[in-house]
């Protein structure tokens, strides 16, 4: 019986010298392993006649015991000189060369990736091979600061430390690991560390880092192979949604502002950031709309957490109230975050606690090192307020990515800090109400700069019903209002509502003043009868109104009064004076008629309109409040003093410092309103006026007129449409008016046109038939003005257009 051979080794493989015909001249001592007989017998013999050949490269050797020919791979190399020797044949099994080849073609493909990095380290850890740089590894997809540009790993000095790429911290964490493989044989699987660069340290990275301990053929630890690759942007995704999931989870439990803002910012710290604070509109927490964007706004600190134990002495605590005074950056009224912002990206002013020091805090985040972050809290288009966040030195700077992370939560916190405001104001209509019925508290116009202040009542008992207004008209004139109604609460705001849009609707006809308060009243009449009030003070009937004209070219100030106390006036260079107006009786009551008075205003003089409670000093319910702190009098000469000190000042700080001498500690018991103005004139060269005959040849005249001083003002582009409307207007007057017939142009923020004649008869707009002859001329005025309308004068009336300036033809 014949004996099987024994098994090939692993890694069997013969090495052949080879003479001149292919004769074997010498081999390796092993050969019988591998050949299945001696290597004496194997001598002399030649190649062809061991080995059958059957294709390139292979070769089938028929060993003794085997069931079939062992195919093996042929490797020849030629020997150089002149000797005996003349190749060298290496002779292996197929199937053991074929694995060493894909081992060698594993560690190419792997040291030719460029999404997988591997590194091969000696026993000390100093890489000795590298298939790719950290900086082309690490592609920095998001924020970089400066980041330095990719590069390859033949521009790396090799060996080379962890600790030269990478930035100390990581690079002793990842060192430190690799050392216990190296030490201890335990492989590191799927390890997330941060890997950030030293040329980029402020770029957040992260690696998934697998490290194997090397051997050699005798077991020896020669090191460590590291394979590691990027997964920065899965790192932050997941983080991301842990973070959103937690602030879903917490933020919106209840309908109370402050719970909501406290647990904004405990869910941010210390994972997100070492400080937070969420300053959020005072106005809020009454249910109003938020006024972040508003210089002078006042702020609330409803939330606020630290990662360290003492709160910076610095900083807002939580609970603090500040005014914002300015802001640095218009993405502050946007629903971006503001990252690495100046120490104060908003300037505040503290309000200090009554009976308490305001302290040295001044600033929303901590000052000198670190990384900050300011993300406005912004639901259904409104700005709330804004999170502010700040990371200490040591820890990653905000990044890009941080950002939107801090814009979404931003954006749901918002919502849930909405919705609790939405539920606030439902417990407050009666004052949000009131308050949203008052015009804005500034008004620029050519003819004055007013400012209005609301002061409400100390009590609900005494809100509700006192309103004022600042109502453009024609021809570059402006209308003061300022009015109450008798009573208080849901009821009375109502009331106001419609008194308020009747003057509106009234002045936009022009009306005179007595004229209008006349239709006023009668209108407080039908309310009354229509709801079936009883005349005793608790609706329409028993309202005040008082309503003033000033007209800027001619500075002539018309007003008339029911039941108001007069206005003062100051004029430049001349003490304050109570307007010596006689007022009528409240509206609805009847009685004597409303008589008007006209004074003149010189430019920049002062007008102030104001409720009786500012000084009388009366309750809601027109009791005289004990004891009074000053007479009527004496209040009424505090008014006067503050207004001839105020050389300098804005209509808004008048009004301010009014209120601070009247109501100087604590709310009325009934609400106060105030208008203040400073009115203006418009320069004589911005008028033009000229006076006709009742001629059609004077058409002509005035379309020559109004050419020449068009020209003159630089407006030759509103010639045309212009000459157009004088023509149409001046002949129908002369048509149907008669004579004299008066042409005004006045230049202001428009180009207004004015025609007066003696007729009472106003125009009506028509459109003419296909047929008709005429007719059209108010058509085309129309079509050709941006406004047009007309007025009765103590002479007839007057037609007025208005038209967009145009400085450049065509």
């Amino acid at each position: 019986m014949t004996a099987s051979p024994a098994p090939l080794p692993q890694d069997a493989a013969v090495v052949l010298v080879l003479g001149e015909d292919d004769e074997v001249l010498t081999c390796t001592p092993d050969a019988e392993d591998l050949l299945g007989q001696p290597a004496a017998r194997i001598t002399g013999r030649r190649l062809d006649r061991l080995l059958e050949h059957r294709e390139p490269g292979v070769v089938l050797l028929t060993r003794p015991g085997d069931a079939a020919p062992l195919r093996l791979r042929l490797t020849t190399v030629d020997l150089p000189g002149g000797g005996r020797a003349r190749r060298l044949a290496t002779l292996a099994p197929e199937h053991t060369v074929h694995r060493h080849e894909e081992d060698q073609a594993v560690v190419r493909a792997l040291f030719a990736q460029r999404r997988v990095g591997i590194a091969i380290h000696r026993a000390d850890l100093l890489i000795t091979r590298l298939n790719i740089s950290p900086e082309v590894l690490l592609r920095t997809t998001g924020d970089t600061g400066n980041a330095a540009p990719a590069q390859d790993s033949g521009d790396i000095a090799l060996p080379a430390r962890i600790a030269d790429m990478l930035v100390p911290d990581d690079a002793e964490a990842i060192s430190e690991r690799m050392r216990q493989v190296v030490d201890g044989g335990e492989p590191v699987i799927d390890w997330e560390h941060s890997a950030r660069l030293r040329d980029v340290p402020d770029s957040e990275r992260v690696l998934s880092i697998q490290v194997f301990q090397l051997r050699d053929r005798d077991e020896r630890v020669q090191g460590a192979v590291s394979i590691f690759t990027d997964i920065t942007e899965q790192y932050i995704a997941r983080r991301r949604m842990a973070l959103l999931h937690a602030v879903a989870e917490r933020i919106g439990a209840t309908l109370d502002i402050t719970s909501n803002a406290q647990e904004l910012a405990r869910v941010l710290v210390p994972g997100f950031a070492d400080l937070a604070g969420v300053d959020i509109s005072s106005r809020m927490l009454s249910g109003d709309e938020p006024d972040w964007t508003v210089p002078g706004a006042e702020m609330r600190r409803l939330g606020g957490e630290s990662g360290r134990p003492d709160w910076p002495a610095e900083v807002y605590p939580p609970g603090a109230r500040f005014l914002v005074e300015e802001f640095a950056d218009p993405r502050l009224s946007d629903s971006r975050a503001l990252r690495e912002p100046w120490p104060d990206a908003v300037r505040t002013r503290r309000i200090a606690q009554p009976g308490s020091d305001p302290g040295p805090a001044a600033h929303q985040l901590p000052q000198g090192d670190g990384s900050r972050m300011i993300v406005p809290l912004t639901a259904r288009g409104q700005v709330l307020g804004a999170l502010h966040l700040w990371r200490a030195p040591g820890r990653l700077p905000f990044s890009r990515q941080d950002a939107w992370i801090g814009e979404e939560i931003s954006s749901r916190a918002a919502l849930s800090l909405d919705n609790a405001r939405r539920y606030t104001r439902e417990h407050r209509t009666v004052e949000t109400l009131q308050r949203s019925l008052l015009p804005q508290p500034v008004v620029e116009l050519t003819a004055a700069r007013t400012a209005g202040s609301y002061v409400a009542a100390r009590t609900a008992a005494g809100t509700g019903g006192t309103w004022y207004d600042v109502i453009p008209l024609s021809s570059a004139r402006v209308a003061f209002v300022i009015g109450d109604i008798a009573g208080h609460g849901l009821n009375a705001t109502a009331t106001m509502g419609r008194l308020r849009t009747a003057v509106q609707t009234l002045a936009d006809i022009d009306l005179s003043p007595e004229e209008l308060l006349t239709r006023l009243d009668d209108l407080a009449i039908r309310l009354a009868d229509a709801e079936h009030e009883p005349r005793d003070g608790t609706g329409a009937v028993g309202a005040t109104c008082l309503y003033c004209v000033y007209d800027p070219v001619t500075g002539d100030c018309t007003m008339a009064g029911a039941g108001r106390v007069p206005p003062v006036i100051a004029r430049p260079g001349q003490p304050p004076e109570t307007v010596p107006l006689k007022t009528g009786p409240p509206l609805g009551v009847g009685g004597e008629p409303f008589e008007s008075v006209r004074v003149r205003l010189e430019p920049d003089s002062w007008l102030l309109l104001f409720s009786d409670e500012l000084v009388a000093a009366r309750a809601g319910d027109g009791d005289i409040l004990e004891p009074a702190e000053h007479t009527p009098e004496e209040r009424m000469n505090l008014l006067r003093a503050e207004i001839a000190a105020a050389d300098g000042h804005t209509p808004a700080e008048l009004g301010q410092s009014v209120l601070d001498a009247l109501l100087p500690r604590r709310a009325p018991d009934s609400e106060v309103a105030l208008l203040v103005a400073r009115v203006r004139c418009l320069a004589e060269e911005n008028t033009a006026h000229w006076s006709f005959e009742a001629d059609p040849a004077v058409v002509g005249e005035a379309r020559n007129a109004i050419l020449g001083q068009l020209a003159d003002w630089g407006l030759e582009a509103n010639a045309f449409a212009t000459e157009l409307i004088v023509s149409e207007l001046v002949t129908n007057a002369i048509r149907y008016a008669g004579g004299p017939v008066d042409l005004r142009l006045i230049r202001d923020e428009t180009l207004i046109c004015e025609v007066s004649d003696p007729s009472e008869t106003q125009p009506h707009l028509r459109r003419a038939r296909p047929t008709d002859e005429g007719g059209r001329g108010l058509f085309l005025v129309a079509q050709l003005a941006h406004r047009w309308g007309s007025r009765y004068t103590a002479r007839g009336k007057t037609i007025w257009t208005e038209q967009l300036l145009d400085p450049e033809p065509g």
